[in-house]
């Protein structure tokens, strides 16, 4: 069974929760076939009803991952991630360009294998960030957050499983 997600603060709690763990709220589970990700730090005063990102998940092959920009001019584009690897930089040669300054030209490598996706930094200047935590490599898990210079990205496992 999937993490149901809280729509208010976006923490993820077990299958089968009926409230949320962090804000209390009550977890709307339904056959609507779209998510909001919360743009705020659940821990951070919300600035809005427009600090969310709405992703239609029909628009989303099912059984892929996928990352989804959660800020920004980009905000709500997501990237599926097809290959068995995959690489984020600023360069035009790379599979996913995020053209900003903060970013590497070579900036970040994920791979598949079997149902995981690991990330790795390539050396970039200011570092690969696993939900606000700098990593080398990591493997991701549904939900997790990937900060690639200013732009952080949410990394979703399969819109069938949310």
């Amino acid at each position: 069974m999937a993490l149901v997600f809280c729509n208010k603060c976006a923490h993820r709690n077990p299958p089968g929760s009926a409230f949320c763990a962090a804000c209390g709220a009550v977890l709307e589970i339904s056959d609507e076939r779209t998510i909001t990700i919360a743009k705020t730090d659940p821990l951070q005063d919300a600035t809005g009803p427009l600090d969310d990102v709405i992703v239609d998940l029909d628009r989303i092959e099912p059984g892929r991952p996928i990352l989804v920009v959660r800020g920004g001019n980009e905000e709500g584009r997501f990237f599926t991630l097809e290959a068995d690897i995959t690489t984020i930089g600023r360069h035009g040669s790379n599979d996913i360009v995020l053209d900003d300054i903060t970013v590497s030209r070579r900036h970040t490598t994920l791979r598949r294998a079997d149902a995981s996706v690991t990330v790795r930094d390539e050396g970039s200047l200011n570092g690969t960030y696993v939900n606000q935590r700098r990593v080398e490599s990591a493997a991701l898990r549904q939900g997790d957050e990937l900060q690639v210079g200013k732009y952080h990205l949410v990394y979703l496992e399969s819109a069938r499983e949310l």
